[in-house]
């Protein structure tokens, strides 16, 4: 019986004894880093296997609704760039949401991939969503994926687990709204911080909306575009350091990739250096001595649990050696951000790290749908369990 198993398989039977994944890939949503999900989405599904997976590309326009992405399985079937055009939003037909995730007849296993970098995706929205509709996911959790996507949140966890970070003032709009209030922020800079600080949205990634101050004067205009983003921004010293980045897989345990460095080519790794010029230096692996290495991947592994995260996350850190390691000295290694989805275009930094580990771009992928599976089938044992009746 297994021979003649075999042999269908490979003269090509329509009927696979091993029904393919259902991959639905998420990409797009409502966030300001709606272009970068976008083209971490076309790297991602040109990498999948179509022996292995059936893809089922969706989009999420700005304002939130669903569509099926013909337009990206068109951009994959043809030569060009790994880019979707801009028209994506407007084309393909509208999809429900619950019909998009629901499970197909015949037993095919279904894994939702998130790409939706930033609110309404790397959050734990979509991720609450999957779990209601009892859909296995890539990534992090509802919890982790929350914890990490407010930059106040994750800084609070990881120093509860005694890792170090830059300090921080978290400030909510409504506590700015006048100049007096500005100005006592400004006093608590001076007095806690230090300046030059790095203002943020709290819970936005890719250095969109992230100004470096000098001085109070430029407060106010750096704190009106961060709170454009969202209700709460931190205000952050600036660390003189280099950019250090580890990426994170795996579950019971998980496992440190080698250290990456980027050496931006502005004043600091902002948007346009990450994705418009694209001028950063990406080093992998880092230059680092054996013991920086090491201590770089124990910290985010550490961090790594600290914030609850699952199955794959970037953690950045600043290195400023510390005075036994160069003159005048700085804090050592700090943790900056922690990312549950992060870039996954073929350069980007996680999956370049893991290359360099000796793990596939392809084979990521199927480490992390095997993850999404796994985890799924652990919970779904506790999931509706009664209570043991009493006595």
């Amino acid at each position: 019986m297994r021979d003649d198993r075999r042999a269908a398989a490979v003269a090509g039977d329509v009927h696979q004894v091993v029904p393919r994944t259902r991959l639905v890939v998420l990409f797009g949503g409502r966030s300001a880093e709606h272009e970068v999900s976008c083209t971490t989405a076309v790297s991602v599904l040109r990498a999948v296997d179509p022996a292995r997976y059936d893809v089922v590309p969706v989009a999420i326009t700005r304002d939130g609704v669903w569509v099926s992405a013909e337009e990206a399985a068109r951009v994959l079937a043809g030569p060009g760039p790994a880019a979707l055009p801009p028209t994506l939003k407007a084309k393909g037909p509208e999809v429900g949401v619950l019909e998009t995730l629901a499970l197909p007849a015949g037993g095919t296993p279904v894994v939702v991939f998130p790409l939706l970098h930033g609110p309404f995706g790397e959050d734990g929205t979509i991720q609450g969503l999957c779990e209601l509709a009892a859909v296995p996911y890539v990534g992090s959790g509802v919890l982790g994926s929350a914890a990490c996507m407010d930059k106040d949140t994750t800084k609070r966890l990881l120093v509860q687990a005694g890792i170090p970070v830059a300090r921080w003032i978290a400030v909510r709009d409504t506590d700015a709204q006048t100049e007096a209030a500005v100005a006592a922020l400004s006093g608590a800079v001076d007095a806690d911080l230090g300046w030059p600080v790095f203002v943020k949205p709290a819970a936005l990634g890719s250095s969109v909306g992230v100004r470096r101050v000098t001085d109070p004067a430029g407060l106010p205009a750096a704190l009106a575009e961060a709170f454009s983003y969202g209700e709460w921004v931190v205000v952050e010293e600036a660390i003189v350091g280099r950019e250090i980045e580890c990426g994170v897989l795996g579950d019971h345990p998980a496992e440190a990739s080698v250290p990456g460095e980027v050496r931006p080519s502005r004043e600091f790794y902002d948007y346009e250096d990450k994705y418009v010029d694209g001028r950063a230096q990406l080093l992998v692996p880092a230059p680092l001595p054996d013991h920086v290495a090491d201590e770089v991947r124990r910290l985010a592994l550490a961090a790594f649990t600290a914030v609850r995260a699952e199955a794959m996350a970037r953690v950045d850190f600043f290195w400023a050696p510390p005075p036994a390691d160069s003159e005048g000295g700085g804090p050592g290694l700090v943790v900056n951000e922690i990312n549950t989805i992060p870039g996954f275009t073929p350069i980007s930094m996680y999956p370049r790290m893991w290359e360099a580990s000796g793990v596939s771009y392809p084979e990521l992928v199927d480490r992390l749908v095997a993850l999404a599976l796994e985890r799924h089938a652990r919970q779904a044992g506790r999931v509706g369990r009664s209570r043991p009746e009493p006595g």
